[in-house]
């Protein structure tokens, strides 16, 4: 079925419990279509004008249509249930530790991506919308030291390997999307608002960054975001390396 549906290389912890949705909604898709194109052959044959001079205006005397819709619904109900939810509370609604995690702040602007991570502290600085400029992306308090450490990127998202990641997004100006194919993640990005979102990268490499949202006439440009998955060690020298040039 990977094959048939062509889809891309899985690299997050969560990412085959969509691609296991995916399967199945397809799987119920093909088996409707088969069904009802068999029915619409057999209405062909068997309601044809030859074998049907003169039209019957009681119709169908049987509930055979409606016994087959409340089983597709119910199937449809299962899905739902036992597939759809227990993977959205596992994927979107039970989030790792912060202590735990790689922490991310994410803004997106027309036509890009920002990332800010916090310094060798540990902690970020204050941030406030007011403090928002060309040269202050996140908004950061110029007077809080905390904020001193912290470390940016511009198009480039770097995090280590089978660490949870919690990014939290947000939009400097209109509406973008965040989206990592490959991590099977997407959230819109949205002015005024930080929207947090979490996976465990499982493979190491170099992931493109989409944006999922018709954002402007430089659209195309968000695709030079990447995500670069990497070892703890390499993570640490690049996070060394960064800290020192604050």
């Amino acid at each position: 079925m990977d094959k048939i549906l062509g889809l891309p290389v899985v690299a997050s912890e969560h990412g085959h419990h969509v691609d296991l949705l995916i399967k199945y909604v397809h799987w119920l898709m093909i088996a409707l279509f088969v069904g009802w194109l068999a029915y619409f052959a057999y209405a062909l044959f068997r309601f044809h004008r030859s074998r049907n001079p003169k039209a019957d205006y009681v119709g169908v005397r049987n509930h055979a249509s409606n016994y087959i819709e409340v089983a597709v619904a119910g199937v449809e109900a299962l899905l739902l249930c036992f597939v759809a939810v227990p993977a959205w509370r596992h994927v979107v609604d039970v989030f790792p530790e912060e202590s735990e995690s790689t922490v991310v702040q994410v803004v997106a602007y027309q036509f890009g991506w920002y990332f800010r991570y916090p310094g060798p502290d540990g902690e970020f600085g204050r941030q406030d919308m007011k403090f928002v400029s060309a040269q202050n992306h996140f908004g950061v308090d110029p007077d809080d030291p905390r904020g001193k450490d912290d470390i940016q990127t511009q198009n480039e998202m770097r995090v280590p390997v089978n660490r949870p990641v919690i990014a939290y997004i947000s939009s400097k100006d209109v509406i973008h999307s965040f989206k990592i194919i490959a991590m099977r993640v997407t959230q819109d990005a949205i002015p005024g608002m930080r929207v947090p979102i979490h996976f465990t990268p499982t493979m190491e490499g170099r992931f493109q960054i989409n944006c999922a949202q018709l954002c402007g006439i430089g659209h195309s440009s968000m695709a030079q975001g990447f995500l670069v998955v990497e070892s703890e060690e390499e993570h640490a020298k690049w996070l060394a390396a960064q800290a020192a040039t604050q």
